[in-house]
């Protein structure tokens, strides 16, 4: 039976841990405290407070896994959280972990492009903003060390859409000039590409993996789709703020090469989740 270790169970990590089990391996889940960790006892599996900011801690807490999955989330945090959670909790995972293979979850706005085309994974990837470029160092180091890195779209999955949410909140801008692109992908779709990534490990070592829908979207349209299929008025117009949390980026990212490697989204486009799962998760009954 093969081992993992997932250092960050929340949203992604925690349904990842769930689907490693229900395949039959086995599973360590870590999060950052005891108290984060005695919220998920009942899990069939087992979970522990450990931070992998603390390189000793980490030390004395491994055993030997077969593959590591640092999915750990900043919270949002600022420059020099990122700089701990992910640059020093990869550096200290892969330091405990020597002969595991290493998974890292990354995101899409490593990549600065604003001209709308498509990117793939040999496409230039130079953040101009802090975070993107503390990101892109843990990637290397990953990369250095054979590891895998998957760029995640912008999260979304059951009761999680910051796209619904502005909609329901009267919060949302319908601005018809703003062209801008945005990635998205599915918890569920994320976790089936990270299972796929660990299971061909020996092919995937040292490469990057975008993890996207298929359909690039623009705020504007699923503003309607939402309009069209809740029956409610059309977000007022006006000029769209920035919500993107790591700089101002345009551009189509693309799945091609995830998707060569035999993966397959449940969810391609947002619309067929909203459908399917989203507008359930928040109570609606199309």
């Amino acid at each position: 039976m093969p081992r993992i270790l997932i250092a960050g169970c929340g949203y992604v990590g925690g349904a990842a841990a769930d689907l490693f089990h229900e395949r039959q391996w086995e599973v360590e889940g870590w999060t950052a405290s005891a108290q984060s960790a005695s919220q998920l006892s009942a899990k069939p599996y087992s979970v522990r407070g450990v931070d992998i900011t603390d390189a000793a801690a980490v030390a004395t807490a491994s055993r030997e896994s077969d593959v590591v999955l640092q999915c750990a989330s900043s919270g949002g945090g600022d420059a020099e959280k990122y700089r701990r959670v992910y640059l020093a909790g990869a550096r200290n995972l892969l330091r405990a972990f020597p002969r595991a293979a290493f998974l890292f979850t990354s995101s899409t706005s490593v990549y600065a492009q604003n001209d709308g085309d498509d990117v793939d994974e040999i496409s230039p990837a130079e953040p101009a903003h802090e975070k993107g470029r503390i990101l892109r160092e843990t990637e290397e180091l990953v990369l250095a060390h054979s590891g895998i890195v998957a760029r995640l779209g912008g999260i979304y999955g059951p009761s999680r859409s910051f796209l619904l949410r502005k909609f329901l909140a009267g919060e949302a801008v319908l601005d018809r000039q703003d062209s801008h692109f945005i990635n998205q992908v599915h918890r569920d779709d994320i976790i089936s590409a990270l299972f796929l990534l660990a299971e061909r490990r020996g092919e995937s070592k040292g490469q990057i993996y975008n993890v996207v829908d298929d359909q690039p979207i623009v705020a504007r349209e699923i503003y309607e789709w939402l309009s069209l299929h809740l029956n409610r008025p059309l977000p007022r117009m006006g000029k769209a703020a920035s919500s993107r949390k790591r700089g101002e980026s345009n551009k189509r990212v693309s799945n091609r090469k995830l998707r060569a490697l035999g993966w397959e989204p449940r969810y391609p486009k947002i619309a067929v989740a909203m459908s399917e799962n989203i507008l359930p998760s928040f109570g609606f009954d199309l």
